[in-house]
């Protein structure tokens, strides 16, 4: 049976983000399909509302896995209204210091892990011409700094392939949100972040970096659940943007990195205006 309730769907949703948005679900009496690699910590959040919440195992890079748990939420719900992409991680050093096999890893969690989700669930969501997919990015993937390459370019492709799919989904209905946290107060940085092995010509330009973000754990201004009711209410919106940036960390850094990007075109633009084929005389 088909529920009347929205139902949303999250990867990650285990800790951090991922737990914040489920609870705030709840409490907005939505239903919820919650899906992380290990469920364990998930049984207190089933057990809290055992007819309106689905625990699914999912871990994303496993393609098989992402269409089973969509399959097992429209079983249980007969829908989903939102989708959202929150299982990621991060990675702190300079390019250099990152092997390649890390790097791939990070963008068949990050990236790809949310391509399989997403592309699981959107037959679904075109047949009922309804639905949101919420891709859960960074201010990173706007604006990257030393140290930060890795997962900064994971998170841009994820905003690039979102800023297509928004367009490619507008005739069904369908929003796309993009949304850019900066600081939130999750496990993020204890938990979610992986150093690579530093090198030393690379002291001085990743160690302050490094520093900042082992110092920043139970530090960060950002309200996990604040969060969540910031995306639902873009998702109710009459109009819902693309992209949405939460905390003054996250609005500053976009608005900074946009402002330059203007400056730059403008003080640029001669040049790369005359770049044509010369008219040949007749």
């Amino acid at each position: 049976m088909t529920s009347t309730k929205p139902t949303w769907f999250i990867t990650g949703a285990s800790s951090g983000f991922g737990m914040a948005f489920a609870r705030y679900a709840l409490d907005r009496a939505y239903n919820v399909v919650a899906t992380a690699r290990s469920v364990g910590k998930l049984e207190a959040l089933a057990a809290s509302a055992p007819d309106r919440v689905l625990v699914h195992t999912l871990d994303v890079t496993v393609r098989s896995e992402a269409e089973q748990a969509i399959a097992a939420a429209i079983a249980r719900f007969g829908r989903i209204d939102v989708v959202i992409n929150n299982a990621g991680y991060g990675i702190i050093g300079a390019i250099e210091e990152t092997p390649d096999a890390e790097l791939r890893a990070l963008m068949e969690t990050n990236f790809f892990g949310a391509v399989s989700v997403t592309k699981a669930a959107l037959p679904l969501l075109r047949r009922r011409r309804a639905g949101a997919i919420v891709n859960i990015s960074s201010f990173g993937g706007q604006t990257s700094f030393a140290g930060g390459g890795a997962y900064s370019a994971s998170k841009f492709a994820l905003e690039g392939m979102s800023e297509a799919l928004a367009q490619e989904m507008a005739p069904f209905g369908i929003k796309v949100l993009i949304v850019e946290p900066g600081a939130f107060r999750t496990g993020f940085a204890a938990d979610a972040l992986k150093y690579m092995p530093a090198m030393a010509a690379y002291e001085t330009v990743i160690g302050g970096t490094s520093d900042f973000a082992h110092s920043m754990h139970g530090n960060q201004a950002g309200d996990p659940y604040k969060a969540a009711r910031a995306i639902d209410l873009a998702l109710n919106a009459e109009t819902t943007p693309l992209r949405l940036q939460l905390g003054a960390d996250s609005v500053a850094a976009v608005r900074s990195h946009a402002e330059q990007m203007l400056k730059d075109l403008a003080a640029w633009e001669k040049v790369g205006l005359d770049t044509q084929i010369d008219a040949v005389a007749a």
